[in-house]
């Protein structure tokens, strides 16, 4: 009886140390620290300036494991990819993305051709779900640019206050890392980090605009490496800067007000096929199966496609106007 309690204290014990165990793994691996400073390094390792790929930092990988690292390496653009993810703020990795994809190709493809018979109706509706991952990483890189470009004005004001209080450019860096709200915060973080870690000013500033993929960052980053090669009143030229943004924007909010009702047209034209198409369904299916049934309906349905794709596009490039 007593080393039958034994057997249960040291089982207990052991239990006890194995959660513990497991979770200092997650902690080391998954916890909000290991998060944290994933981030960060992801952050300073998308540019491409400087030795070996522009940070004094591993380049960030790939993939967990090495032959499947070696597989990416050997895919062309395969680093635009890496740095789409980081601009737009996913925590996927490369491996993880392609692989969503490759599960999306292949169910959806299955189930398309299960259900229709049609190899190629498979085939295609399994590549456009295999792209959606890409589609939602292009749209959310997007979103956080217009996020940064938004809060840019004020980051270029806090920066060119700190100057004129007599803090350096990096000093005033760090500022805008603790006081600005994310996500440019992180991406002044960043800068601050790599500065600390002794990459040069120009690297760390050619980073930034690497990972901010807006012209109005290019032109900030710009303007202070012209100014730490020529001199000059930095804190004024970012004033400048952040005033010209704001009155581009202001421009800008005009313009989409006055073409609001040319992109409720584009979408009421654009979704009202597929509308009228629905509700025939519904009250006709015998005269909307002709359309995939017979082989001329399949032509007619595939030819009003690519008609409406190209109307599409050319209604989406008439509302969409650059400034």
């Amino acid at each position: 009886m007593e080393l039958y309690y034994v057997i249960l204290v040291v089982a207990f014990i052991a239990g006890l140390l194995a959660v513990e165990a497991l979770y200092g793994f997650w902690n080391a691996t998954r916890g909000p620290e290991a998060v944290r400073v994933e981030k960060r390094l992801r952050l300073m390792s998308a540019g491409g300036h400087g030795e070996e790929g522009g940070s004094i930092l591993k380049k960030r990988q790939l993939a967990k494991t090495a032959g499947m690292e070696r597989f990416l390496l050997q895919m062309p653009r395969i680093h635009e990819l890496d740095r789409l993810l980081v601009q737009a703020g996913s925590s996927l990795s490369v491996s993880m993305l392609m692989l969503l994809m490759a599960v999306l190709f292949a169910g959806v493809g299955v189930l398309a051709w299960l259900f229709s018979r049609q190899p190629l109706v498979g085939l295609a509706l399994g590549a456009v779900a295999g792209m959606l991952p890409v589609f939602m990483v292009v749209r959310a890189k997007f979103k956080r640019m217009n996020r940064i470009l938004l809060q840019l004005p004020d980051a270029l004001d806090l920066l060119g206050r700190a100057m004129r209080a007599g803090h350096a450019f990096s000093g005033g860096v760090k500022m805008a890392a603790e006081e600005m709200p994310e996500p440019i915060a992180g991406e002044f973080r960043a800068v601050f980090d790599e500065l600390n870690y002794g990459l040069p000013l120009e690297n760390a500033m050619l980073n930034l605009a690497e990972r901010v993929d807006i012209p109005d960052m290019k032109y900030f980053v710009i303007s202070v490496l012209i100014q730490r090669e020529t001199g000059g009143n930095l804190a004024g030229i970012l004033d400048k800067i952040s005033g010209l943004i704001r009155e581009r924007l202001k421009l800008l909010g005009r313009v989409r007000v006055l073409a609001s009702q040319g992109r409720l047209e584009a979408w009421i034209l654009s979704l009202m096929p597929f509308v009228v198409a629905g509700i025939l369904f519904i009250i006709w299916p015998d005269f909307m199966s002709i359309l995939w049934k017979d082989p001329a309906g399949r032509v007619m349905v595939g030819t009003a496609l690519v008609m409406m794709v190209m109307g599409i596009f050319v209604m989406w490039r008439m509302i969409r106007i650059r400034i």
